[in-house]
């Protein structure tokens, strides 16, 4: 029985207690301090080529073009894909699986074909040390899954051809997004303001923090958040389209003095869609660029985007996270996928 008030059993209360002092020999052979990993330096970065750089170029608006999804080609048991895999398995029911032994440098049209198939079922796939993927061989993987998109305001990198790649960088003088953005908006799905958003999407780490340096990455499957409305809800959604703006993004370029390299658009998509590859239902919503719903009172269109929002950013069960080593990659579908970083500034990188 857990103790009363007047159970006269307590311990007696005490000023201090001495504990014995434990004998250490040797030094931290670790250098271990809690809570603070030690980072890698780069004096002489191997990288150079792919530094983040702001060109000023300018492009033409994009255009919607015939798409055919090369996972509609691929094995529903992915035989092709996993012959030479030595281990896989599921981060959760929901989203997320890990591939061992497969060299992604080395896939064959079947192969790659199985690879769109399975990120179509399972929202987000993950390989490790993929050290012969390069960035070129890596451009190639993607051109096999569509047309490769160019971003109009984030970095690319220094090397001229490149501006297909998007360079996530993070240095002594990163601002802090703490000071602009809330942990629940910055979840999102790349470019959703286009036209024709992205199918899939990947990321390859070449240098990143440490293990327990931070710099992980969540992902929410928008399946799962689309099964967790109700029925009711579900059928609302259905009848309603969403803006995705560019605005605000090609704004803060310009106050930064970076080009903006095609001017921004504003798009209209439905908040429910179906995806091709599995014909299932998911939502499609995106904290970071839907502005308004459209055709419903603006305190009803506010309140729909907060519910979705902590539908995306509060459902665990629906996220995946990854923690990141040197030559890692990831390919996600982002019709069905919404992400972020872990932090918002690790201050460690």
């Amino acid at each position: 029985m857990a103790p009363s008030l007047e159970d006269p059993t307590l311990a007696p209360a005490l000023d201090h207690v001495i504990l014995p002092k434990k004998e250490v020999n040797g030094d931290n052979k670790f250098q271990y301090t809690p809570g603070r990993t030690v980072v890698e330096r780069h004096d002489n970065y191997a990288y150079e080529d792919l530094l983040p750089s702001f060109p000023d170029i300018h492009w033409d608006p994009l255009e919607e073009i015939p798409y055919e999804d090369r996972g509609l080609r691929g094995d529903p048991k992915f035989r092709n894909l996993l012959r030479d895999a030595t281990d896989v398995f599921d981060y959760t029911p929901k989203i997320g699986t890990e591939i061992h032994g497969v060299n992604l440098a080395k896939l064959d049209e079947a192969q790659k074909d199985d690879l769109a198939r399975l990120v179509a079922v399972r929202g987000v796939v993950f390989f490790r040390d993929q050290k012969d993927l390069d960035i070129d061989a890596q451009r190639e993987l993607g051109r096999h899954f569509g047309r490769l998109h160019k971003h109009a305001t984030t970095s690319v990198p220094r090397k001229q051809g490149l501006e297909d790649v998007h360079v996530v960088y993070s240095g002594d003088n990163s601002g802090d997004q703490r000071a602009l953005f809330t942990p629940s908006f910055l979840w999102h799905s790349d470019v959703t303001y286009e036209v024709q958003p992205p199918s899939y999407t990947m990321l390859k780490v070449l240098t990143g923090p440490p293990r327990g340096g931070g710099g992980d990455t969540l992902w929410t499957s928008q399946y799962a958040a689309y099964d967790a409305l109700s029925s009711h809800m579900q059928t609302y959604l259905k009848g309603l389209t969403a803006i995705h703006s560019a605005d605000m993004q090609a704004s803060d370029s310009r106050a930064l003095g970076r080009p903006v390299r095609r001017e921004p658009v504003t798009t209209e998509h439905p908040l429910i869609r179906t995806n091709p590859v599995t014909g299932w239902n998911s939502l499609f919503f995106n904290p970071g660029f839907v502005t308004k719903i459209v055709g419903i009172p603006k305190t009803e269109s506010d309140a729909i985007i907060k519910y979705l929002t902590d539908v995306i950013a509060t459902t665990q069960e629906m996220h995946a996270r990854f923690q990141w080593n040197k030559d890692d990659l990831a390919i996600w579908d982002n019709r069905t996928t919404v992400s972020k970083d872990a932090v918002l500034n690790s201050g460690r990188l």
